[in-house]
């Protein structure tokens, strides 16, 4: 297995779940006394988003503001990005203490600059892309891509597209490549044959939006569907990335890691469990969608994570090795790939979310998400986007 973490990292790791079990009595202990003045400070901790606050972070936010992260003896600061702001930069600078990014950026990033990071938790277990046509299209597949408009985001969004049609011996500049914002409106208006979108968004602002030709909401009947998790172009999405030198050289930074971890865990279980509430939480941090498509988004993020077979954020080997080989396939219409050789061992660790995982276990928690069900979410007219 890719684990480049030594002895010494292995036994400071089982001991920081005690250490900070400690330190957590001792404070509540300082509390019942009215010793509050006790208590030990909370440690400083900064995540970097990759996008703006919305459902598909619901977890991060559900741990703050139902105190998880302090209840771990830290004080998350949670910082939205967009623009010029590119999370595994930010990280890699030593602007922030952990980071929000898809696989194949960082590896991208990592092969570029010579920076090296560590995934340190695979919140999305599987791919939410997908490239979505008219139904009365001829664009069924992948294979039927060649001397069509397909739509992408760039910015490393689109490698799912190209080892997709990497997968389909397809060769990229076959491809009219058509740079789209991040909404559906040049799809909507006729300029692209098939639109990037994600399950928990984009999608969703179809569903939203009204079919000028019946004066109601367009529905899934509407559109044909690629998911690309079910292609040969899958890759691993939103991951916790953290300072691979700091996690191997700071002590301190390690048992931090595992609390944070602690905290996310409880998040995104309580999002798992109560939607609603969590997408107010999102709301409240100023995602700026009304209350049915941020419901919308959490659930849909929700299928991304659970159910996680060894336990939340636990990174699968072969679905590592897949991204690998995807993002070494993948070439885009000018030649160029993310990357052209296999990422260091460093790249990824299970190390602190196992731990983590073992330090909750003994209470009433679904660590891996058997019992949960989605939660049927649908739109009506008041819902409609303009």
């Amino acid at each position: 297995m890719n684990q480049k973490i030594t002895h010494h990292a292995r036994r400071r790791l089982m001991a920081a779940g005690a250490i900070g079990s400690m330190t957590l009595l001792a404070a509540c202990g300082g509390d019942s006394e009215g010793g509050g003045g006790g208590e030990d400070e909370l440690t400083p901790v900064s995540l970097q988003l990759q996008w703006l606050p919305q459902g598909q972070f619901a977890g991060y936010f559900a741990a703050q503001e139902l105190g998880y992260f302090e209840d771990e003896g830290l004080e998350v600061e949670i910082l939205e990005s967009g623009g010029d702001i590119v999370p595994q930069d930010a990280l890699g600078n030593g602007e922030v203490d952990y980071a929000i990014a898809w696989v194949p950026k960082v590896l991208e990033t990592m092969e570029a600059t010579g920076v090296e990071l560590t995934n340190i938790a695979q919140t999305f277990q599987r791919s939410g892309t997908l490239q979505v046509s008219w139904a009365d299209s001829d664009i069924e597949s992948v294979a039927d891509f060649e001397g069509k408009r397909i739509g992408s985001w760039g910015f490393g969004n689109e490698w799912e597209i190209f080892a997709a049609m990497a997968e389909e011996d397809l060769d990229a500049s076959t491809v009219e490549i058509i740079t789209q914002d991040f909404n559906m409106n040049a799809f909507l208006e006729g300029d692209i044959d098939a639109a990037q979108a994600m399950t928990y968004n984009e999608y969703a602002q179809l569903l939203q939006s009204t079919d000028p030709d019946t004066g109601e909401l367009y529905t899934e009947d509407d559109f044909t569907v690629i998911e690309y998790e079910e292609t040969g172009g899958a890759m691993l999405q939103d991951a916790i990335w953290a300072d691979t030198e700091r996690l191997e050289s700071d002590e301190e930074y390690a048992e931090t890691t595992v609390a944070f971890l602690r905290a996310v865990i409880r998040g995104w279980i309580a999002a798992a469990e109560t939607p609603e509430e969590a997408a107010e939480f999102t709301m409240n941090a100023g995602s700026g969608w009304d209350q049915p498509h941020e419901l919308w988004m959490v659930n849909e993020t929700n299928k991304l994570i659970w159910p996680a077979e060894e336990g939340f954020g636990v990174i699968n080997e072969q679905a590592w090795d897949d991204t690998v080989a995807g993002a070494m396939a993948a070439v885009n219409e000018q030649g160029a790939s993310p990357i052209s050789e296999e990422p260091s061992d460093s790249a990824w660790s299970n190390e602190y979310i196992e731990q983590a995982l073992a330090d909750l276990e003994g209470e009433d928690l679904d660590l891996t998400g058997e019992n949960w069900e989605p939660t049927e979410v649908t739109f009506d007219e008041a819902a409609a986007t303009e």
